[in-house]
């Protein structure tokens, strides 16, 4: 695996820099799921109706400036926008993942 995002990291390094530093930084990250038990990586896998709601709610704080002064003040508004909706999901009784189970 990390062969692969060598050689994908590399591919991208000349024509698109930034994207190659996110994926240098993001990818081994976002694969830790398959670290976890299987029951686990099936309930993460189905995770679209909350990626649906956080894009939803992103696209509606972001269009309404239309226009940002720079990267960085849209970073600041996402990244507002996230912690917002983490708070909200922190203070929920409910999980979405019992980690106490093994059948999830």
């Amino acid at each position: 695996a990390q062969i692969a995002l060598t050689t994908l990291v590399n591919a991208y390094r000349d024509t698109a820099p930034k994207l190659a530093d996110w994926l240098e930084r993001n990818i081994p990250e976002g694969l830790s799921v398959f670290t976890l038990p299987e029951p686990h990586q099936r309930r993460l896998r189905t995770s679209n109706p909350m990626e649906r709601g956080i894009q939803q709610e992103l696209k509606r704080r972001t269009t309404k400036i239309r226009v940002f002064p720079n990267e960085a003040s849209l970073e600041r508004l996402v990244s507002a926008v996230l912690v917002e909706i983490d708070e909200k999901w922190a203070a929920d009784t409910k999980g979405y993942i019992k980690w106490d189970y093994q059948d999830a």
